[in-house]
């Protein structure tokens, strides 16, 4: 199959040699990014350190000394295939969208396809968002709260020190940056069910107390089980929801001037044929 998008019909062997093309594509970018983010992962650990480092400073504590363990012989191998596999991921992302775009896009109108290429575009830019939210404020301030936990030696009473475990850490930052960066999806996904007439703002704002509630929920599931980290993910939720009530409301319009426009261009062409 070419590189370019065809429109006419193909029969299902057609459509499974397309498949398997795209897919090709895509676990080829993909292992290539894994093995190029493998070469550099120990560089790419310490990038993901970086918010650790804030938080010590934040707790006014020295910097020098903060460090990461690892306690089983593998555990600091498999956490750099991890980082590679999650890099991996970020870096082959475009060419894995591009490749199920270029799936799809024989069977859309071309109407459809220039309203479909917006929201490929704003969903990695919102995910970036999430997992920058992340990265510069919300890891920090969660390893700060953790780091004041500490109990330092005195009469009476022991030293009780954070060193945290680097499979720990990295599955810490993995799961938010995962979690924030799929609730940011909130607007694109609600924006594209009004779009096709399954969501209305309407309806979206009527259901604003059960979001609420379920916002906290999903919170308390993805998110490490300490309130700072739940309360964290839950109030974007929110504010994302209004964004997606908003963002409803101006498909809404837009699909009502579409329709006017359409019913006058009818009107237009009845008269001419009338003529």
């Amino acid at each position: 199959m070419s590189g370019e998008i065809e429109d006419k019909p193909q029969p299902l062997i057609e459509h499974l040699m397309e498949l398997r093309t795209r897919l090709i594509w895509s676990i080829g970018a993909f292992f290539v990014a894994f093995i190029a983010c493998f070469i550099f992962a120990k560089h790419l650990f310490n990038v993901l350190v970086y918010p650790y480092k804030w938080a010590v400073t934040w707790a006014h504590l020295d910097v020098s000394k903060a460090q990461l363990i690892y306690t089983a012989p593998q555990e600091f191998f498999f956490t750099q295939v991890k980082v590679a596999m999650f890099g991996g991921l970020v870096i082959a992302f475009p060419i894995i969208a591009a490749q199920i775009y270029k799936f799809v896009a024989p069977g859309l109108y071309k109407n459809e396809r220039a309203a479909f290429l917006p929201f490929l575009i704003a969903s990695p830019v919102l995910f970036l968002m999430g997992a920058s939210l992340v990265y510069f404020f919300f890891t920090p301030m969660v390893m700060w709260f953790f780091l004041t936990m500490q109990q330092a030696p005195g009469e009476g009473d022991v030293a009780i020190s954070l060193l945290p475990k680097v499979s720990e850490y990295l599955s810490l930052i993995m799961t938010l940056v995962f979690s924030f960066g799929l609730v940011f999806q909130l607007p694109v996904i609600t924006t594209l069910l009004a779009r096709v007439g399954l969501l209305t703002s309407d309806w979206l704002a009527e259901k604003r107390k059960f979001a609420i509630v379920l916002a906290f929920i999903v919170a308390a599931v993805l998110t490490p089980p300490d309130p700072m980290s739940q309360i964290g993910l839950a109030l974007p939720t929110i504010l994302l929801y209004e964004i997606s009530i908003y963002a409803a409301r101006l498909v809404e319009r837009q699909r009502a001037r579409e329709a006017v426009e359409e019913a006058e261009g009818n009107t237009d062409v009845a008269k001419t044929d009338n003529v």
